[in-house]
């Protein structure tokens, strides 16, 4: 009733896991870096430093990982927005 009976999920169902995918990527990527500087300045007592630099790492590898998901996506769809010939994306 809820499934499909196809084995592939339908296209609306597909957007929702890359949502969902994207925003945990983005969210694990600076939780990652936030707690390695936390315990890195604990450790080696350099507080905040290496957490701030931590963090800023971890956001940065947020965002580049939805970046590349964002262009495997578009590669796998087909779009390009530069298709129409203009040379200007929309």
């Amino acid at each position: 009733m809820f499934f499909p009976k196809q084995g592939k999920p339908s296209g609306a169902v597909e957007l929702f896991y890359v949502a969902g995918t994207i925003g945990l990527q983005l969210v694990s990527a600076t939780f990652i870096g936030l707690a390695m500087g936390y315990f890195l300045d604990q450790w080696l007592g350099t507080s905040p430093w290496l957490l701030i630099l931590f963090l800023l790492l971890g956001i940065v590898a947020g965002f580049r990982d939805v970046y590349r998901e964002a262009k495997r996506i578009q590669r796998r769809t087909g779009g390009d927005p530069g298709a129409d010939g203009s040379g200007q994306g929309k």
